[in-house]
Order: structure tokens, then sequence, then C-alpha cells
């Protein structure tokens, strides 16, 4: 499986001395930004109630799946080619390593905001050791109370989304997906590949249905509590880490599925198939993330 330090090309080769693989410049990467921009302009656009009409959301879509499957095949066929070494294959993993550091500082940022909103923000605001009592001529009788919309309820009455119904029951899916994903990962250890496909397969199917799950609960909390992101402070944070949650679970799926037909295609051997590896890696922090999101989000 691809890593963030891969670059695809169709005429990549190794050097004369056969030491190192060095691809030739890519423009995938670029492309693939432009492609996912526009997917996120027309997202906002939709949650926003400002749609920009179908071709931005389905063209952005198209081009980034046209670019994610030739890239994907380029390191593939790089890959079943015999072109990585030892030496190359410690480069994907300490690639696929930093690459998941970004990915725990970006969500820390977002955890971040949530605790700065909750326990900084808020009292003040409600005058809790405010040195200047600026809180009573801006916001008279505000109270530190959590969940909030704001001050003067700035952003409409709502309510809640409940942790012990979908966001439980998606706890539930993805740490079963960890379990699964780990017993497909011990049987192509063991070259037992068709158990191997199998217990794939259902991870994948788990991926699935946490995401079914979660635009089930986003449509229940737009039309049945008025949770939005007009939220305040609370629809605001809730989205935001849910929402860039999904978006990973939602990566994570789609690159379980390319591991598992590659490994139909009979990609992968016992000893090497860090692409399986890397995947597993990113699943399981996709996994600790949603706990505490799960803690910190809808129980505390």
């Amino acid at each position: 499986m691809a890593t963030p330090a891969a670059v695809h090309t169709d005429h990549a080769h190794a050097p004369a001395g056969g030491k190192y693989f060095v691809p030739e410049p890519s423009a995938w990467p670029f492309v693939l930004t432009f492609a996912l921009v526009i997917c996120i302009i027309a997202g906002w656009g939709y949650l926003e109630e400002h749609s920009l009409g179908p071709v931005p959301a389905y063209g952005g879509a198209a081009l980034a799946i046209y670019i994610i499957f030739r890239w994907v095949r380029g390191v593939c066929l790089e890959s079943e080619g015999g072109l990585y070494n030892t030496q190359v294959g410690m480069t994907y993993r300490m690639g696929m390593a930093w690459f998941i550091f970004s990915e725990v500082m970006f969500f820390a940022a977002f955890f971040g905001a949530l605790w700065y909103a909750r326990e900084m923000s808020i009292p003040w605001l409600s005058g809790e050791g405010a040195k200047l009592s600026t809180h009573t001529n801006l916001w008279p009788g505000f109270e530190n109370t959590w969940p909030t919309n704001g001050p003067a309820q700035l952003g409409g009455k709502f309510e809640t989304v409940g942790a012990w119904g979908l966001p439980f029951i998606n706890t539930v899916l993805l740490l079963t997906s960890g379990f699964t994903l780990e017993a497909a990962h011990h049987a192509l250890k063991e070259n037992h590949r068709k158990v191997c496909i199998a217990w794939m397969w259902v991870t994948v199917a788990l991926g699935c249905l946490f995401l079914y799950f979660q635009v089930t609960e986003y449509v229940h909390a737009f039309h049945e509590l008025n949770l939005t992101m007009h939220s305040g402070v609370y629809g605001s944070t809730f989205f935001m880490l849910t929402g860039f949650h999904g978006f990973h679970v939602t990566l994570g799926t789609l690159m379980l599925a390319i591991i598992a037909v590659r490994l139909m295609l009979g990609h992968f051997k016992p000893d090497s198939h860090f692409g399986f590896e890397g995947v597993a890696w990113y699943w399981h922090f996709v996994d600790v993330v949603w706990i505490g999101l799960f803690i910190f989000v809808y129980v505390a």
C-alpha cells in the first residue's frame, strides 16, 4: 500500500548499481490535493446550505478516485516488480511512522481546541477567575455550562447526541475491526491466505458499517436535534472532530479494501508485507483516536 513517501511513476527504475530505488518526479500529489480541495469546498457548500451543485462534488470525487487508483497501481507494480530492497522498506516504515505522528498532532490540535473551549473560554466568559469584570458588560448572566451554543444562545437551541446509542455501537464496531485486522495479519504470517482474505473483508465491512451509522447519526443530529455547525462552539467542535475522524475512517476503509484485493491477486508474502502492515498501523491509529473522541466528546 502506498505511503506518504511513495511517488507514483509508470517509468521509474532502479539505478545502475541496483542499491536503491529512486522514482521519477510525479504530479500525482498536487493533482490529488486539488481534487480533495474541490470535494471539501463542495461538502462545505452542502452543509452550509450554499450548494454549488453536483458537478464540483462528483467531479472532485471522480478525479480523486482516478488519481488514487493510478498512484496505488504504480506503487504495487514497483513492489511486485522487485524494485524495493530492505533499505527502501525501511524508508517506507519511517515515512509511515512520521505520517502517523503528523496525524497525531493533527487531532491533538482539535482536542486542544475542545479543551480550551470547555476549560478556559467558557469559564472566563462566565467570570470565573476574571480580574477585569469584562464579562459583566459583554455577556451578563452567562453561565459556565457545557454543552453550550455560546453567549445569548447565538447558535440556537439544540440537543446533544447520546453516547450510548449509535456512538457506542460504532465504538464496538471499530474495536472489533482492530481484532479482525490482527487476525488477518496473523493468518498472513502463517501463510493462510484464504483465512487472511476472509478476515480482511470482515474488517472492510465493519469500517463500512461504521460509516453508515455515522451518516445516520448526522442526519438525526441535523433534522431531529437541530445540532449543526451553527450550534455554537459545541457544534463546531463536535462536527470538526467527528467529521475529520469519519474522513480518516473512509480513507482507512478504502486502503483496507485495496489490501484485500491485492491479497486476492497473490500479493504479499509471510515475511514481506509492509503494505499490509502500514495500513494496519493507520487503522489502529484511527481506533485509538475514536476511543478518545468517544470519551471526551460523547461521554464527558
